[in-house]
C-alpha cells in the first residue's frame, strides 16, 4: 500500500535535513546555553557499563567497540543505547573512567552506531540529543577539541533530521521524547531558531492527544505516564532556560498527571504492574511528583483510563476496569482486563506477573497473557487476542460502578472480552472492608453453557504460602510477619508455581489458583481476610 501524503511529505524533509546546508554557518564549539539532565543514575549500571553491559529490563546486552551494539539485539535495548541514556549511571559512578568510558561510547557510535536506522527513530533520535546536553558537562566539556567538535556537528546533523521527522509516526508516548529532544537543541543551540518553532507546532497537538482529561497517558500503562510526566517537565524546565512561553496545555497537563500516577502506586512507592510496567525505582517516581509540583491524595477513580484505586486502613487495592487502549496505541496492552493488585503498607501481597519488553517474544507473549494476571480466564483463552504490535480481538465494553460508604468500598465490574469466542460475559464484585482487613470478592461468567474457567491470584515473591489442609484456603505470610487468610468455595484450590517480572530481575513466585467444576455454579466467591 502506498505511504500517505503526510508519510511522503516527512521522508522528504528528512531527505532535505541530510543535504549540507547552503548557509555557511559554523558549528558552534559548545552548547550556547546549559541543558541539565534532573534525573539520577545508578552507580552499579554505570559500574556494568565499564565492562561493556547494558542492562534494559532484566536482560543485558553488549557494547562492542566497532560495531556499538549488535543488530541481532532486541529492538528495546538497541533504542535504549542508541539513546543515551544511560550516560547518567556512568555519571553516578562519577569516576574519571565513567568520564573516558563516556567519551570512547558516543566516539564509536558516531563511527559506526549511527549507521542502525533504528537510531534515526524520532524517539530515539531526541533521547541522545537530550542526553548528549544533559551531560555534556560530565564527558565531553574537559575533552580535546576534536571530540568535541565531531560531537557538536552530529548534535546539529540529528537535530535538523529530527526537526525534519516531526510530527513523529509514533502516536505514543515516544512522540514526546522526541519533540523534547528537539527543544533541547534549541535551547543550546539558539542559533538555529527553526528547532524551537517546528517543537512548539507539535508539542500541543501531542499533549491533547495523549493526555486524557483525567490525567492519565492515552496507552494506559503506569509506566508510559512516568515517562510522559518526565518529559513533560523536562520540557517545561528548558522552555524556562530559553526563556520561551510554554503553550498553555503543558501546565495544566503536568497538573492532571501528577495525581494520576499516584493513583498507580502501591503503598511501597513503586508503580502497579499493568499494560508493560514494572515498578520502578520509589525515589525516581517521588522526585518526579516533586518536579511536577502537584501535591494531595491520589483520587479513587481515573475515568478516562477505568483504573479504580480501592484504599482502606493499611490496604491499596487497585484494580484495572477500562476499555484496553486502541490501535496505534496498545504496543505495551497486556490482556488483563478486570485484574487488581494488592499491597498491605509497603508490602505487596497479590500481584500481576509484571512486563519483560526487552525478552524475546515466548517472553513477551507470556506476560501479556490473561493468565499472567491476576483474574479470571475461560478456556485458557486470553481475553484480548495477542499481536506482535498491539491487540487483536478485545474487550469492547467494560462497565464498572463504586460505591463508598463509611470508609468502606464497593465495585462492580464487567467486560465481554469473550462474548465473540464463548458468547460469555465476566463479571468481577469486589469489596474492601473500612479496615482495609477483609476484601471480598466475587466472579461469575454469564454464558448460555458452562465454561471451563481458573481465577488467579499471583503472590508477591516475599509472600510465604501453605494450603491449609481441608483444601479451600491459603494462609500467605508477608515478610514483616503479617498473616492473611485467602478463601473460597465450591472450587478445586491450589498453588502453583509463577514468576514475578516487576523489579529488576526476575524472581520466582507462587500463584493461588482456583479451578471451577464443569457441573458447578459459574460463580465463586472468595475472600482475603487479616488473620490475628
Amino acid at each position: 500500500m502506498a505511504a500517505g501524503p503526510s508519510a511522503w511529505m516527512r521522508a522528504a524533509r528528512r531527505a532535505m535535513a541530510r543535504l549540507p546546508s547552503l548557509r555557511m554557518t559554523r558549528t558552534p564549539d559548545a552548547p550556547a546555553l546549559p541543558v541539565r539532565d534532573p534525573w539520577p543514575g545508578d552507580p552499579v549500571r554505570g559500574a556494568a557499563l565499564l565492562k561493556g553491559e547494558l542492562e534494559v529490563g532484566g536482560v543485558t546486552a553488549r557494547l562492542r567497540p566497532g560495531s556499538f551494539i549488535d543488530a541481532s539485539e532486541n529492538a528495546l535495548p538497541r533504542a535504549v543505547a542508541h539513546g543515551f541514556t544511560w550516560l547518567r549511571d556512568l555519571r553516578a559512578l562519577g569516576t574519571d573512567a565513567a568520564r573516558v568510558r563516556a567519551r570512547a561510547l558516543v566516539t564509536d557510535w558516531i563511527a559506526s552506531g549511527a549507521a542502525d536506522p533504528l537510531a534515526q527513530r524520532p524517539d530515539v533520535a531526541g533521547a541522545r540529543i537530550a542526553a548528549w546536553l544533559g551531560h555534556y558537562d560530565f564527558f565531553a566539556a574537559s575533552a580535546d577539541d576534536g571530540f568535541r567538535q565531531k560531537l557538536m556537528a552530529r548534535l546539529v546533523s540529528d537535530a535538523r533530521s529530527l526537526a525534519a521527522a516531526l510530527p513523529a509516526e509514533e502516536l505514543d508516548a515516544r512522540a514526546l521524547t522526541a519533540v523534547k529532544g528537539l527543544i533541547a537543541a534549541s535551547v543550546a543551540l539558539p542559533e538555529h531558531a527553526a528547532f524551537l518553532t517546528r517543537a512548539m507546532r507539535v508539542l500541543p497537538q501531542e499533549i491533547a492527544r495523549q493526555i486524557l482529561p483525567d490525567g492519565s497517558h492515552c496507552e494506559r500503562s503506569p509506566a508510559q505516564l512516568l515517562a510522559a510526566l518526565q518529559d513533560l517537565t523536562e520540557i517545561r524546565a528548558l522552555l524556562q532556560a530559553a526563556q520561551a512561553p510554554p503553550p498553555a496545555l503543558l501546565p495544566n497537563a503536568i497538573e492532571r498527571m501528577a495525581p494520576a500516577l499516584r493513583a498507580l502506586r502501591h503503598g511501597d512507592g513503586g508503580l502497579a504492574l499493568f499494560n508493560g510496567s514494572k515498578e520502578e525505582t520509589p525515589a525516581l517516581i517521588e522526585l518526579v511528583l516533586t518536579q511536577a509540583g502537584r501535591a494531595g491524595r491520589a483520587p479513587g477513580t481515573l475515568g478516562d483510563d477505568g483504573f479504580q484505586r480501592l484504599q482502606a486502613g493499611r490496604s491499596v487495592l487497585i484494580a484495572d476496569c477500562g476499555v484496553p487502549a486502541p490501535p496505534k496505541l496498545d504496543r505495551l496492552a497486556h490482556a488483563g482486563t478486570l485484574s487488581f493488585e494488592l499491597s498491605i503498607g509497603r508490602e505487596r501481597l497479590i500481584v500481576n506477573c509484571g512486563a519483560a519488553p526487552a525478552a524475546g517474544p515466548e517472553w513477551r507473549e507470556a506476560t501479556r497473557a490473561t493468565a499472567a494476571h491476576s483474574t479470571l480466564v475461560i478456556a485458557d483463552t486470553n481475553s484480548s487476542e495477542l499481536r506482535d504490535h498491539g491487540l487483536g480481538r478485545r474487550p469492547e465494553k467494560v462497565e464498572a460502578h463504586r460505591q463508598e460508604a463509611n470508609g468502606a468500598h464497593w465495585l462492580e465490574a464487567s467486560h465481554d472480552g469473550w462474548k465473540r469466542s464463548f458468547g460469555a460475559i465476566h463479571r468481577r464484585r469486589l469489596y474492601m472492608s473500612e479496615t482495609g482487613e477483609d476484601i471480598r470478592g466475587e466472579d461469575a461468567i454469564e454464558a448460555a453453557s458452562p465454561m471451563p474457567y481458573t481465577i488467579r491470584f499471583h503472590l508477591h515473591p516475599a509472600v510465604n504460602a501453605s494450603l491449609q489442609q481441608d483444601g479451600e484456603a491459603v494462609l500467605l505470610r508477608l515478610p514483616s510477619g503479617g498473616g492473611w487468610r485467602l478463601r473460597a468455595d465450591g472450587v478445586r484450590m491450589s498453588l502453583d508455581e509463577s514468576v514475578y517480572l516487576g523489579g529488576p530481575e526476575p524472581r520466582r513466585a507462587e500463584q493461588v489458583v482456583l479451578t471451577g467444576f464443569a457441573d458447578a455454579p459459574q460463580q465463586v466467591k472468595w475472600a482475603i481476610t487479616k488473620v490475628g
